[in-house]
């Protein structure tokens, strides 16, 4: 029974302890360099996602063999018999990170046969920093349908320089450059902590790479990679979620496994709202204030503002004392949540890429609609604190980007449920009289 609604109610304050799940923006990648290897590789702390049973049906699909242990977050991936370069576009079009396979399959077959990728719908993310940083490898490209070919007699090392800090390209142009002979360095390269998490990869996988600053990626290629054991890092982006859950609701929580040190930007802003912040052996804890100041922000590269935790601190936005200037600089069309908040009384301003939020007292419960894996949590944050019902749909984005956050939060206090169409009784009507819309 397929789960389509995710119903909230307003919530009382959140308390207790949690702890976090590998990152999507890690995994994904890291199960495609797999494809370097030959032989048993085991990944642990694996978050099950939407996202990551896509990206082991694009490896099962080149003969990879893969089991995936839901209970012990624990993914077996045997690359011995995979011989294939050739991903459907079906396969591709279910997520953006699928076109994260072309550098690994160039690295080992000296081709790869992609489609242009899907998933949100949040800009333009254009394939041609992939496409064109390849292509000064000696990489050649041909347009056939659906299908995109890429193929090299003999890929080169080059000096790769990229515009923008793109963290696919560099993760694309990095797996291809491990095997390829001499000496390849990305300059203005991406350094997440998801980056730096397959950089760790690879190096077990036996790839010589230094990292320089100020943002210098140095690879030497080698032509052999053996399997690997390796814990997928914690995901920020979970526990921006977790911590935002008990600020709205003037709550307080622990999560034991968190890392501050890949957070600090936005932990600097949950600190100037007036949250407190305190990190100890026990991890690391927020404990809400009541009365919240609004503050601004812009998305940039780490160790900048993430741009995947800028909806859900809107959330917050749209409930402190003030106002509040959120600027996106990643991806242009990445304000399209601000549409549902309104729909639940949120005064926010859309000008281009920069939203005014001016903050109000209550928010109200009403029908509306994911349009990302981030924006779903912005909503479904707004929701805990919003008077009535709040009812989400566009799930698919929800189960894509997390993996039972909304159990999680239900343990400590939240009151939401995933429910089905026929589970459904509309429960929108009586709170939308009620709590008619600010104007």
């Amino acid at each position: 029974m397929k789960s389509s609604v995710l119903r909230i109610e307003q919530s009382p304050p959140l308390h207790g302890t949690v702890s976090l799940l590998g990152a999507k923006n890690a995994v994904l990648v890291i199960i495609a360099s797999l494809i370097l290897t030959r032989g048993k590789s085991i990944l642990k702390n694996v978050p099950a996602s939407d996202d990551v049973f896509n990206m082991i049906e694009v490896l099962r699909s080149l003969n990879a063999q893969a089991h995936f242990d839901k209970e012990t977050h624990t993914l077996v991936v045997d690359t011995s018999a995979l011989d294939k370069w050739s991903v459907s576009p079906s396969l591709m079009k279910k997520m953006r990170a699928s076109i994260l396979v072309m550098g690994p399959l160039l690295a080992r077959f000296g081709r790869a046969h992609v489609a242009v990728p899907g998933g949100c719908v949040i800009g333009e993310r254009p394939i041609d920093y992939h496409v064109k940083n390849f292509k000064k490898m000696g990489v050649i490209f041909e347009q056939q349908a659906e299908y995109l070919h890429a193929y090299a007699s003999h890929i080169h090392p080059a000096r790769i320089v990229l515009e923008y800090p793109s963290v696919g390209a560099t993760e694309n142009v990095l797996m291809a450059a491990v095997a390829t002979p001499g000496t390849t360095e990305i300059i203005n390269a991406a350094l997440e902590p998801e980056v730096l998490d397959l950089i760790v990869v690879l190096r077990k996988m036996g790839a010589h790479i230094e990292i320089h600053a100020p943002a210098i990626i140095s690879i030497t290629g080698v032509t052999d990679f053996h399997p690997v054991e390796h814990e997928v890092v914690v995901d920020r982006l979970e526990a921006g979620a977790l911590l935002l859950a008990a600020a709205v609701t003037n709550g307080s929580l622990t999560i034991t496994n968190a890392r501050s040190d890949i957070m600090d930007v936005f932990l600097a802003k949950l600190e100037e709202m007036g949250h407190v912040i305190t990190v100890s052996a026990a991890g690391l804890t927020l404990q809400a204030t009541a009365d919240p100041y609004a503050v601004s922000f812009k998305t940039g590269p780490y160790p900048g503002f993430p741009t995947d935790l800028q909806a859900p601190m809107m959330a917050a936005q749209c409930l402190a004392q003030g106002v509040s200037i959120v600027e996106e600089t990643v991806f242009e069309n990445r304000l399209l949540h601000v549409r549902e908040l309104q729909k639940m009384g949120a005064q926010i301003k859309v000008e281009y890429t920069k939203a005014t939020i001016t903050g109000v007292d209550d928010l109200y419960g009403t029908a509306v609609i994911a349009t990302d894996i981030r924006a779903s949590c912005a909503l479904a944050l707004a929701g805990l604190v919003a008077h009535g019902v709040t009812t989400m749909t566009g799930l698919h984005h929800w189960t894509r980007g997390y993996d039972g956050l909304e159990k999680k939060l239900k343990a400590v206090g939240a009151r939401m449920e995933l429910m089905s169409d026929d589970m459904f009784n509309p429960l929108i009507a009586p709170y939308t009289a009620e709590y008619p819309i600010q104007k």
